[in-house]
């Protein structure tokens, strides 16, 4: 576990009308759902409440590009809402490329016998836990974080 950086981690996975919540215990063996939290003006007040809880050392936000790898609407909207919470957090946040997560906690929801309909309230905590569990096993096999790290207001940018 070299160059592993021992500490909790959130991971958000943003939505148009949900945004999904996750944690890692710190030596990021494992990651599990936290929360959905509605997609609303509340959002960000409501994510710093489980980061004042969790006390991470970082926070993944998953950036979602196409499968080629382009930007989207919602990869604009992801960016605006990690700056915002970068704006009001003193947490680290960190943007990480999430293709297929939401794809992957659709599969394993239907696997495991829910309707995509039953699972709409937890798809998004169970992409959230997809995406966290690669960005920590990623750093775990690379020794680097993974992503791009959002400066804080304060400082310039830096690619990570």
């Amino acid at each position: 576990m070299s160059g592993f950086r021992r500490g909790t981690r959130l991971g958000i996975d943003v939505g148009k009308a949900r945004v999904g919540v996750s944690r890692c215990d710190p030596d990021g063996m494992l990651a599990v759902p936290v929360e959905t939290v509605p997609r609303s003006d509340t959002a960000i007040a409501r994510i710093l409440e489980i980061v004042a809880e969790w006390q991470p050392i970082e926070i993944v936000v998953g950036l979602p590009v196409n499968l080629r790898g382009d930007e989207t609407l919602s990869t604009a909207d992801a960016r605006e809402f990690a700056g915002e919470l970068r704006r009001q957090c003193a947490v680290d946040v960190r943007l990480v490329d999430e293709r297929l997560s939401t794809v992957t906690a659709h599969a394993a929801l239907r696997s495991s016998g829910r309707s995509q309909k039953k699972s709409r309230s937890i798809v998004d905590q169970v992409a959230a836990v997809v995406l966290l569990q690669h960005a920590v096993d990623t750093e775990k096999s690379t020794g680097r974080p993974t992503g791009t790290l959002i400066p804080s207001p304060q400082e310039p940018p830096r690619d990570v």
